[in-house]
C-alpha cells in the first residue's frame, strides 16, 4: 500500500510540473525601474539653487529610470507661488466692507472652485476669492506641471494621487502616467467610487510592501499591478548608500519588486554611490534596469494533479498511525485545511502533511533524507495549488503559516507512540522518576524547539541585532538559508549519528520537523520567485549539514576529554 501511494505521489509530481511553467515565467526577473521621489528631490534642488527638472536630468545620467510626483494640494500650489490662501478673519480685518466671512477660508488658487463644499465668492482688488466653511489647505487638486516635462524626457512617470473626502470628482488625472502609487491607506475612490476610479485610471497601480491600502485589490485586479519597494527617508540615510542599495537589490532579486522607490540623500555624491551600488548588484543578479513589464499570471489546468499527490500523502501519513488514530488525524487535517485555508486548502494541506510524512519512511539517517525529499515534493504541490493571480502579486497571503510550523512537529510527536501497548507506555512515562540531568536536557530541547518556532520574521523578539547584521552580509553573497532549516537539518545529523536515548533523539527530531516545515513556509511566500525558494532550501540543507557535523565533532571531542 505504501509503495503504491509513493508511486502515485511521484506520478502526481510529474504531471504537476507543467503547472509550474506559468509560475516560472511570471517569476522571470526584471526589468526594474529606479523611481526617485520628486517632492524630496525638489526640496534638495531648491537648497542648491536648481530646478526640479535640472536635478532630474542629473539623476537620469546616473541611471534613474523613473520619477514619482505627488498630487498637489491647495497648500502646495500656494507654497509654490501659484495662488493665495488666507483665513476669512484675516481678510475681514484687512477689508471689513469686502464681505469676507470671518469663520471661513478663502482661496485664490487655480482649481479650488472644484472642491465640493458650499462656496462664498468675493471679488476684491481684481482677484476672485472662493470661500469655504472648512480648512481646505490639504485637499488634493491635481498634478504638478513638471509631470508632463518628465514624461517628455522619457522618464517612467509615477503619479501619487490621494483619496480625500473633499477632493474634486472626477479627479484631474494627467496623461503620460505609467503607474499610480496612492498616498495614505486608501486607494483612489475608496469606498464607493472604486469602479469609477478603475474606469478613469489608465495605467497599473502599485502595491507598496508593508503598506496595505483599502480598495487597492479591486483596482489591481482590473488594471494590473506592480510590486513596489521603498525605505523611509530617515532609515535610508541611517543605512547609508551602500547598505541601502543592497536592500533594494534583495527586494528585486528575492521578492519580485519591479519599482524601486527611493528618496534622495542629503548630498548628490551619496546618490551617485547608492545608484552605482544598486546597478552593480542588479547586474550581478542579471536584472536589467528599465520600464517594468506588467506581469499576468494564469494558473494551469495541470494543477489539478497536485491534489492527487496531496491526498495520497495524507493517506500515507494516516497509515503511519494505528488505524483509528490515523483516520482521526486525516479527518482533522482535512477539516483544518478547508476551515482555515478556504480556497487555498490544498496548499495548506500540503504544508501540514509533507513536512512530517517522510519521517515514517526509511530507517536511521534515511528518515531525514526521506523527510527532506518529501518536503520538497510537498513544496511543489503547495506552489502549484497556491499560486494564483492574487497570491503571486502579494494581494492575498498564504493562510496558515503558524499551522504549517506548529502542526508537523505535533504529528511527529504523535508518531512516537507505539502502535501497540501505547496506553501502558504512556502510563509508564507518567510514572517515570525524572532525574535532574534528564530534566535539564528536556528543558534545553523544549527551549530550542520554542526558539526555532517563535523566530518568525526580522521583527521577532528573539532575533538579535548581531544576527541582522550577519543576515545582511550573507544576503549580499548568496541566497540566504533560513535559520529554522539550518538548525533542523543539523539536529537530524545529531539525532541519527550518535546513540542517544530515544527521548533525546525524538526531541532532536522535533527540531528537524520544524526545519522541514520551514521549507514549505518558504514556498508559501508566493511573491518570492520559485527558484529563489528552491535554492534557499538547498542552501539550508548544506549549511545544516555543516552545522550538524561541527556540533557533533565538538560534542564527541568534549565527551572524550571528560571521560578519558
Amino acid at each position: 500500500m505504501k509503495r503504491a501511494l509513493l508511486l502515485l505521489i511521484a506520478l502526481a509530481l510529474l504531471l504537476s510540473l507543467p503547472a509550474l511553467w506559468p509560475r516560472l515565467g511570471y517569476d522571470a526577473p526584471g526589468p526594474v525601474a529606479t523611481v526617485v521621489d520628486a517632492r524630496a528631490l525638489f526640496a534638495r534642488a531648491t537648497q542648491q539653487g536648481k530646478s526640479l527638472i535640472e536635478a532630474l536630468a542629473e539623476l537620469r545620467k546616473q541611471g534613474v529610470v523613473g520619477v514619482a510626483f505627488y498630487e498637489e494640494t491647495l497648500r502646495d500650489r500656494v507654497n509654490r507661488g501659484h495662488g493665495l490662501y488666507l483665513p476669512g478673519q484675516t481678510l475681514a480685518a484687512l477689508t471689513p466692507k469686502a464681505g469676507f466671512f470671518p469663520g471661513w477660508y478663502y482661496a485664490a488658487v487655480p482649481g479650488a472652485e472644484a472642491i465640493p463644499l458650499p462656496q462664498h465668492r468675493v471679488h476684491w482688488r481684481g482677484t476672485d476669492w472662493v470661500g469655504f466653511p472648512l480648512d481646505v489647505a490639504d485637499v488634493p487638486l491635481g498634478p504638478p506641471p513638471e509631470l508632463n516635462t518628465a514624461h517628455a524626457m522619457g522618464f517612467f512617470v509615477v503619479y501619487r494621487p490621494q483619496n480625500h473626502p473633499l477632493r474634486p470628482w472626477p479627479p484631474a488625472l494627467p496623461e503620460g502616467v505609467d503607474a499610480y502609487v496612492f498616498v495614505g491607506e486608501e486607494a483612489l475612490g475608496w469606498p464607493d467610487r472604486l469602479n469609477e476610479a478603475a474606469d478613469l485610471l489608465k495605467a497599473p497601480v502599485a502595491l507598496i510592501e508593508g503598506t496595505p491600502q483599502r480598495g487597492l485589490a479591486v483596482l489591481a485586479k482590473k488594471l494590473g499591478a506592480y510590486r513596489l519597494f521603498s525605505l523611509r527617508g530617515a532609515y535610508l540615510k541611517k543605512l547609508g548608500p551602500e547598505r541601502a542599495a543592497s536592500k533594494y537589490v534583495l527586494a528585486a532579486r528575492e521578492r519580485g519588486h519591479q519599482l524601486l522607490y527611493f528618496r534622495p540623500f542629503e548630498r548628490p555624491e551619496e546618490d551617485a554611490r547608492f545608484l552605482k551600488t544598486l546597478e552593480s548588484g542588479l547586474n550581478l543578479a542579471h536584472i536589467p534596469l528599465g520600464s517594468p513589464r506588467l506581469k499576468r499570471f494564469t494558473p494551469s489546468p495541470w494543477r489539478a494533479f497536485a491534489w492527487v499527490g496531496v491526498l495520497s500523502g495524507l493517506i500515507l501519513l494516516a497509515l503511519a498511525y494505528p488505524p483509528r488514530i490515523g483516520v482521526l488525524v486525516a479527518l482533522f487535517l482535512l477539516l483544518l485545511a478547508f476551515g482555515v485555508g478556504g480556497q487555498q486548502a490544498g496548499a495548506l494541506l500540503s504544508g501540514l502533511v509533507f513536512p512530517v510524512v517522510g519521517f515514517f519512511l526509511g530507517k536511521g539517517l534515511w528518515r531525514w533524507v526521506w523527510a527532506t525529499l518529501m518536503s520538497l515534493i510537498g513544496a511543489v504541490f503547495l506552489a502549484v495549488l497556491g499560486s494564483t493571480p492574487e497570491t503571486v502579486l502579494g494581494l492575498s497571503a498564504f493562510r496558515g503559516v503558524a499551522l504549517v510550523l506548529l502542526v508537523p512537529p505535533l504529528l511527529l510527536a504523535l508518531g512516537f507512540l507505539p502502535r501497540e501497548g501505547w496506553r501502558e507506555r504512556l502510563t509508564a512515562l507518567f510514572e517515570h522518576r525524572l532525574r535532574l540531568g534528564e530534566a535539564a536536557l528536556a528543558l534545553a530541547l523544549l527551549l530550542a524547539v520554542a526558539v526555532v518556532f517563535l523566530r518568525r520574521g526580522n521583527d521577532a523578539p528573539l532575533v538579535p541585532g548581531i544576527e541582522l547584521v550577519l543576515r545582511d552580509f550573507l544576503q549580499s553573497l548568496m541566497i540566504r538559508p533560513r535559520f529554522k532549516e539550518i538548525v533542523g537539518h543539523g539536529a537530524a545529523l545529531l539525532a541519527f549519528l550518535e546513540p542517544w536515548p530515544a527521548w533525546i533523539r525524538n526531541g532532536l527530531l522535533l527540531l528537524t520537523a520544524v526545519g522541514e516545515a520551514s521549507i514549505l513556509d518558504s514556498f508559501a511566500h508566493y511573491h518570492t520567485p520559485f527558484w529563489i525558494s528552491f535554492v534557499r532550501s538547498l542552501n539550508g540543507v548544506a549549511f545544516g549539514v555543516i552545522l550538524g557535523l561541527l556540533v557533533l565533532g565538538l560534542y564527541r571531542g568534549l565527551k572524550r576529554w571528560l571521560w578519558s
